[in-house]
Order: structure tokens, then C-alpha cells, then sequence
């Protein structure tokens, strides 16, 4: 899932050097921390996190297929 966060972000990012995706596991969910060069944090999060939605949809239905549950972070 970190490669698929990653993936989609580099595409998206005008710095791609720049973006880091983190796993904490926890108990019942996995929270992926992403991080982005400060200038790209609008272009990852979307017109009224429109953007940032559709990544958290896509974690949502991948992580059906592998019945563990995933939720994503944009850090500063």
C-alpha cells in the first residue's frame, strides 16, 4: 500500500524527490503518513480534498482485497 500512496503522489507532485510515505501499524487500522515538499500539499490534498478523498477510496477498496483497513494522513 506505501508503494500505491507513493505512486499516486509522485504522479501528482511537482517535487517527487520529496515525497515519503510511512506505515504505522496499528491494532484494527494502518495509518499511511504521507509527506510532500510544502508547495505540492495543495496539489495532494485537491480542491476541497476532493483529491486526498479519492487516494483514501482507493486505499479503502484495496484494502478490501486484502481485509485489513488503511487510512491516510497528509502531514506538513
Amino acid at each position: 500500500m506505501k508503494e500505491l500512496v507513493a505512486a499516486i503522489a509522485r504522479a501528482l507532485v511537482d517535487h517527487p524527490d520529496d515525497v515519503q510515505v510511512r506505515a504505522v501499524d496499528g491494532e484494527q487500522v494502518t495509518v499511511l503518513e504521507l509527506r510532500v515538499h510544502p508547495e505540492d500539499i495543495g496539489k495532494v490534498i485537491g480542491r476541497q480534498g476532493r483529491t486526498a478523498k479519492a487516494i483514501r477510496t482507493l486505499l479503502g477498496a484495496a484494502g478490501m482485497k486484502q481485509q485489513k483497513r488503511y487510512t491516510l494522513e497528509i502531514l506538513e
